[in-house]
Formats: structure tokens, sequence, C-alpha cells
């Protein structure tokens, strides 16, 4: 053979490696450009990293505390302050009575006008609970209904149908639909 058709030395150590060799030397390479420094500095971005989540997870738990203090403190204002609007129109009902009761003990004064302004401050005080959701239970002529009616006696009358409310003793209240004092009621047998 000449000179120029034997193959390099290189190529003949090419020719004879081996599949493992190969990977072998591959990983030789690979270790060789893994080096101390660049290990720690890897390191350094990891432990960085973690400091930011940490700090991230510390604020998380803090907003959350942060939450649920203020939502304890409005649930605690609502119930200390949660009737002012009413106890707002109870005053007003007050002053009203009040008047009524110097009207009716001036000289001169009649019952009527006593009766009056007891009425107006009675009507006062309904649109008042009516703001809140309170209304007032008038069955008369009503069919009795137990869950809001609390019969008080029996009577038999001919002329209204059995079960119908013919008096009203007291009236009853509701608050948003539900019950606070059934009416005391007469029905019909």
């Amino acid at each position: 053979m000449s000179e120029q058709e034997q193959p390099s030395a290189t190529e003949v150590e090419l020719d004879i490696n081996t599949p493992e060799d190969a990977v072998e030397t591959a990983a030789e390479s690979v270790l060789e450009e893994i080096t101390v420094e660049s290990v720690q500095a890897q390191l350094e971005v990891a432990l960085a990293k973690i400091d930011e989540q940490q700090v991230d997870v510390l604020r998380a738990q803090a907003d959350a505390q942060n939450i649920r203090r203020r939502s304890e403190q409005d649930v605690a204002k609502a119930h200390k302050f949660g009737q002012e609007k009413l106890m707002a129109e109870v005053v007003s009902l007050l002053d009203n009575l009040g008047r009524a009761i110097e009207a009716g003990s001036a000289e001169g004064a009649s019952l009527k006008s006593l009766l009056e302004g007891v009425e107006m401050s009675q009507k006062m005080l309904l649109d008042g609970l009516k703001k809140f959701n309170v209304d007032q239970l008038d069955p008369h002529g009503e069919p009795f209904n137990p869950e809001l009616h609390e019969a008080m006696t029996a009577v038999p009358n001919p002329d209204l149908e059995p079960n119908t409310v013919m008096e009203v003793f007291q009236k009853g209240y509701t608050l948003n639909g539900r019950l606070v004092r059934p009416a005391m009621v007469v029905v019909s047998k």
C-alpha cells in the first residue's frame, strides 16, 4: 500500500472503537466541561430561587392572615353596629311619643289630639320597620295558617268558612320572611 492509501492513525483508532468506547469518550468530554465552579454557580442560582420562593410563601401566608383578621373585624363591627339604622328609627319614634305626651298634658288638650299623635307614631314605627324587612301580619278574614298564626280559641260562625280568622288579638311579625311572632287569632269552626 502506498502512503496515500494507508489510513491515518486517528482513522484507525476510530475504526477500532466499539460503541462502549464511544460512550466512555463522550462522558469524559462532558466531565471535563463540568467543573467545580460551574456546579457552585448552579447551586447558587438554585439557592437564590429557593430564597425567592420562601419569601413568596411568607408573603402569601401574611396576606391570608391579614384577610382573615380584616374579615373577623368586619364581622365584629357588623354585629356591634348592625342595628344602628334601626336604632335611629326607634329614637325618632321616641321623640314623637314624647311630643304626643307633651301635647296631651298641655292645658286644653283633647284626647283626640293625643290619639292622633300616638297613631302617627305607630305609623312611623311600622314604616321604619318595613325598611328593615319587618312585616306585620294582620290575618283578619284569611284562612288559618298554623305556620304564621296561633289559634287562641275556635268559635262557631255560620257566616264564615271553617278555619277562617275571625278576630286578631295580637298581630304577628316576620323578619325577612321568617316568623318573629305569630299572630294570636280567633278561628271559626
